[in-house]
């Protein structure tokens, strides 16, 4: 079925088939999901509870205000006597000005709790990120992920800044009312109450509609957001390949589906307020035809109509606006969800012991390796080698020979599934991670610069080195020249990823961090392939004195880079095949030797 150009995502049938498919796990997850909101709220209880005391005092005073024009209404007015009215008018004056100001307290001490309870939530999802290991980051999109910790959060945010109190207030207003109306006359509450089971079942027909729909919502929102993460960091592919009406269209299609979501959700939840409002009215009519007729025959009096006239509003409206905000509710425990799966994701153990002062020695043990556990062909397979301190090694072999899989063993962003890896006669899952890689340094084939000056982008490789540290390193590293010519020097702030440099320029500042962390073991992966042969040079001599006295392991393209290596492992489909310095190697006429003829 279409309206007004919308198309159903899903039809009712699929509606319906998902939720008895899932009925108990929903419903299950839901309960946790609130549980966990819960126990967030409470590291504040005592604040909490003040707020609750306010709300209590806010519904009874706002019971309280009818109740007092009603008796106004039969010992003043009727009676047409004016006598001491003005002190009840005071009072009531009171009453209101007394409800405003507990309602801004309240509202005020619970955006305060809100606020807490987002900023810790924020915090933890976020800590939970840097400990989360690569495999984590490498099955998702970046975009997706922000999405969890902006979006998501954000939803849950403006939910608890207003719908806890309104529940709970709503709650209150409801049994202080009924307890109120039974008091005055049981007909009229019999009359009035008679509407909420068809505002229950009406509520519960929506609901069950709107809480599917706005699960799809959720997830659209981080698609699209993932999708335009994407596209904007490749936007250089995008234009290269001429690629922009394919990325606009794929854009619209995403933002379709986020569309029709969005419309079929709020359309539902929409159908709410205007059932209410229907059976408000409704309920108002019967009550003033029928108090009216019993006024008439003196069974109770016209300032108890006007009492019930209005606990019918104060009754039903509690009731609208928890159907209301149970719209609202649905939509943020799905974002809450999304952010809990994050959190139960299981963290990188790191009980180990501190990596102090390696020397570099690094040893694998018949190493096989595989990143999917489900993968039956294995990436590296029975590596064995020993590489002793300050020994220079290249790996070298076709594109998926393994040797970036070697790197990633080394850093320890993946462990072996069989086999050893040892740093000086220790096997690295004895270490902690990061004490491991805090005693080494990466030159990638991409450097990555932040949004940030120049100095505190060098300063990354040590966050409490001193400027007089940071000017050597990129002396070191051949950049201060090329530093100082800029307007602002070291000051300079780079854009994301310094796009405003050249690929050489971000390579010495890469290489000039790589000085100031002054590591034991050094990473460089393809450090000189995407720069002219003068810029290569540069970067060849300053990557030559920071890897004096260092281990280091260089993935190298251009065979020439490496000629001064110590020792080349050939690497082949997973295999190490070959091994030996660059002469010895090429009198062996081998795989390495093919490939210098084929330079």
């Amino acid at each position: 079925m279409k309206i007004f150009g919308y198309k159903p995502v899903i039809t009712k049938e699929e509606i319906k088939q998902a939720q008895h498919k899932k009925k108990v796990d929903k419903a299950s997850n839901w309960q946790q999901t609130l549980r966990r909101i819960w126990r967030l709220l409470a590291e504040q209880r005592m604040l909490l509870i003040i707020v609750f005391i306010m709300v209590f005092f806010s519904s009874a005073l706002s019971l309280i205000g009818p109740f007092l024009i009603g008796y106004i209404i039969d010992h003043f007015v009727v009676p047409k006597t004016f006598t001491g009215l003005e002190s009840f008018i005071i009072g009531l004056a009171v009453i209101y000005i007394a409800l405003s100001v507990v309602t801004f307290l309240q509202n005020y001490w619970m955006i305060g709790i809100a606020q807490e309870t987002i900023y810790k939530m924020r915090t933890n999802v976020f800590k939970h990120l840097q400990h989360l290991p690569i495999p984590f980051f490498d099955r998702r999109q970046h975009g997706e992920l922000m999405s969890r910790v902006t979006n998501d959060i954000e939803t849950v945010s403006s939910t608890l800044n207003t719908s806890l109190i309104q529940v709970f207030s709503s709650i209150l207003t409801i049994v202080g009312t009924l307890s109120v109306m039974l008091y005055l006359s049981p007909l009229l509450t019999l009359l009035t109450v008679i509407i909420v089971p068809f505002m229950f079942y009406a509520m519960r027909w929506i609901t069950r509609r709107t809480g599917k729909l706005f699960k799809l919502q959720q997830q659209a929102v981080g698609s699209l957001n993932g999708m335009i993460e994407e596209t904007i960091s490749g936007q250089k592919i995008v234009k290269a390949f001429s690629k922009e009406q394919e990325v606009l269209e794929e854009f619209r299609t995403q933002s379709n589906v986020l569309r029709r979501n969005g419309f079929w959700a709020l359309t539902y939840s929409g159908f709410i307020p205007k059932v209410m409002n229907f059976l408000n009215s409704m309920s108002f009519t019967v009550i003033a035809a029928v108090g009216g007729m019993l006024a008439v025959k003196g069974h109770i009096s016209v300032g108890t109509i006007v009492i019930f006239t209005e606990y019918s509003r104060q009754f039903t409206r509690p009731l609208n606006d928890l159907a209301n905000q149970f719209n609202t509710v649905l939509s943020a425990v799905a974002g809450a969800e999304r952010v809990f799966a994050i959190m139960d994701e299981k963290v990188d153990e790191d009980n180990g012991v501190e990596a102090r002062s390696l020397k570099g020695r690094v040893t694998f043990e018949d190493v096989s390796f595989r990143y999917e556990q489900s993968a039956e062909a294995y990436t590296l397979r029975n590596i064995s080698f020993n590489v002793n301190p300050d020994e220079m090694v290249a790996l070298v072999g076709a594109t998926g020979a393994g040797k970036t899989t070697i790197m990633q063993l080394v850093a320890r962003f993946y462990d072996a599934q069989e086999g050893r890896i040892l740093f000086d006669g220790v096997d690295v899952r004895q270490y902690t991670r990061e004490s491991l890689r805090s005693q080494m340094a990466f030159v990638l084939q991409d450097p990555f610069l932040f949004e940030d000056t120049i100095a505190s982008n060098i300063r990354y490789g040590k966050l409490d080195a001193t400027n007089e540290e940071i000017i050597t390193a990129a002396k070191k590293a051949n950049a201060h020249t090329f530093i100082m010519k800029l307007e602002h020097g070291y000051d300079t702030k780079l854009s994301a990823n310094g796009d405003e440099l050249s690929q050489g320029q971000r390579q010495l500042l890469s290489i000039a961090r790589a000085f100031v962390a002054n590591p034991a073991i050094l990473l460089l992966d393809e450090a000189t392939s995407s720069v002219d042969t003068v810029t290569e040079l540069h970067i060849q001599e300053a990557l030559e004195q920071l890897m004096k006295g260092r281990t280091s392991f260089v993935i190298a393209h251009r065979l020439n880079t490496i000629r001064k290596a110590d020792v080349i492992f050939v690497m082949q489909k997973g295999e190490l095949v070959e091994r030996g310095s660059r002469d010895e190697l090429v009198e062996q006429q081998g795989v390495y030797a093919s490939m210098l003829q084929t330079v």
